[in-house]
């Protein structure tokens, strides 16, 4: 398998990133996942109305799921990591918690995912709600969602690199 040493999440589109994480998690092997093994599971183990679905070529501009995992295989290998085309970034509310930190002006350094974590544990939820910038079923679930983009990629990564607005 191939590790590839630039960020190719970014050119993998959102549906196909949430599909490969999800037949990623499925697979729950002892090594690593590629490409190639992606593309056997949508041929052989999804659904049949899913399956079906994106074996169909959409007759508009955009590419089926299968065409672009199909230009993965081409450009980087059966062989490549599955994983690296994975991307991961906050949600529209957990973007606005940490762009509130990121704005604070007496913050000396630039806030890690730690740092949006422990803002979150102190309090920064409730202000933002406060303010109107949250509603409170999307404050419930900035916690747990730190948690996973920390577990995923450390507690000392850069907040500001996670960030997405929809």
């Amino acid at each position: 398998m191939i590790r590839n040493p630039i960020d190719i999440a970014s050119r993998t589109s959102p549906e196909l990133s949430g599909l490969i994480e999800a037949i990623v998690n499925q697979l729950d092997s002892d090594e690593p996942v590629t490409l190639a093994a992606v593309r056997s599971f949508i041929e052989n183990e999804l659904p049949v109305n899913l399956s079906e679905d994106e074996h169909l070529h959409r007759f508009d501009t955009c590419e089926s799921l299968v065409d672009e995992l199909d230009a993965l295989i081409e450009g980087f290998g059966e062989s490549a990591a599955a994983i690296d085309f994975v991307s991961a970034f906050a949600s529209e509310p957990l973007s606005r918690a940490i762009e509130t930190v990121l704005n604070d002006e007496n913050r000396e350094n630039p806030p890690t995912l730690g740092t949006i974590r422990e803002a979150l544990a102190s309090g920064l939820a409730a202000r933002l709600i406060g303010d109107g910038v949250l509603e409170e079923d999307e404050a419930d679930m900035l916690m747990p969602e730190i948690e996973e983009l920390i577990e995923r990629s450390d507690a000392e990564a850069l907040a500001e690199n996670f960030l997405r607005y929809e």
